[in-house]
């Protein structure tokens, strides 16, 4: 299959709006499902989704309620509830069993989908993802509680998170063009409702890695500002999963599939591989 391949939107209607996601449709063993964290949308994955494609994968990319070309407004925008349509999707598709991954605030729901279906998951990868994760200290609550206020009412702050944290080495070539396409999407009239959404959510569930028994992988940037010690929380998290494989990819922030799309490429592959 040629690697360059961009599948054309696709839409799934479920209980209170509608999913957006492409379908790449051909390769080899399980498919593979990416999801975005919150307030971006599907094409995070546009640099890492051609590298799985030209290894012979079949590859899904699904944007969040609320975000990308889904539907606006939705009654809740948890984890859990993002999990139910990630399975929804597998049951539209016809797949029998995939490979979830989960960014940042979805790495909660492809756990989340892992422990409630495990016949459907045959694999979970978590990229710099917040689950597990001790909780935060009154102060850390305080600043957090300003910052997810900062990102519903100004959607400059989630601009200059991205520009001057979240990529503190290597930046893609489209960068800017992206970053802005994001920040333009919040200013979107009703799409306040979705970010207070997902700011206001429980984006570090504790407890739910228990219910896991599908192989897990755990993929993080060494230099992801969102963590103190982020090998640490890697760390945390792979024992959470049984002893999950853990790779750090040294240099990049927290969003790894963007800023070194061969070096997390190169972390997926061999997982896959060994799943079938």
């Amino acid at each position: 299959m040629n690697g360059t391949i961009t599948p054309s939107t696709q839409y799934l209607t479920v209980p209170g709006g509608r999913i957006s996601f492409d379908d790449t449709r051909q390769g080899d063993g399980t498919p593979v499902v990416l999801l975005p964290g919150m307030l971006d949308s599907r094409a995070t994955y546009r640099h890492l989704r051609p590298l799985l494609v030209a290894a012979g994968h079949r590859v899904i990319t699904m944007d969040l309620r609320g975000f990308g070309e889904s539907s606006l407004v939705w009654d809740d925008y948890g984890p859990a509830a993002l999990a139910g349509d990630v399975l929804a999707l597998l049951d539209h598709l016809g797949i029998e069993r995939a490979v979830l991954a989960g960014n940042s605030y979805t790495g909660a729901t492809v756990v989340k989908a892992a422990g409630d279906a495990p016949e459907r998951v045959a694999g979970i990868v978590l990229i710099d993802a917040f689950i597990e994760n001790p909780p935060p200290g009154a102060l850390m609550r305080g600043a957090m509680g300003l910052l997810g206020a900062a990102f519903v009412h100004w959607p400059a702050a989630w601009g200059f998170y991205l520009r001057r944290m979240a990529f503190p080495g290597a930046k893609p070539a489209d960068f800017d063009a992206y970053v802005a396409g994001l920040v333009a999407a919040l200013r979107t009239p009703g799409r306040k409702t979705a970010t207070r959404g997902y700011v206001r959510g429980d984006s570090t569930p504790v407890g739910w890695t228990a219910a896991v028994r599908c192989p897990a992988l755990v993929v993080m940037g060494g230099a992801d500002p969102d963590f103190p010690k982020p090998e640490l929380v890697a760390d945390r998290q792979a024992a959470a999963l049984g002893g999950a494989r853990k790779v750090m990819i040294e240099g990049s922030g927290h969003y790894p599939m963007a800023d070194n799309p061969a070096a997390t490429a190169d972390a997926l592959l061999p997982f896959l591989a060994e799943l079938g």
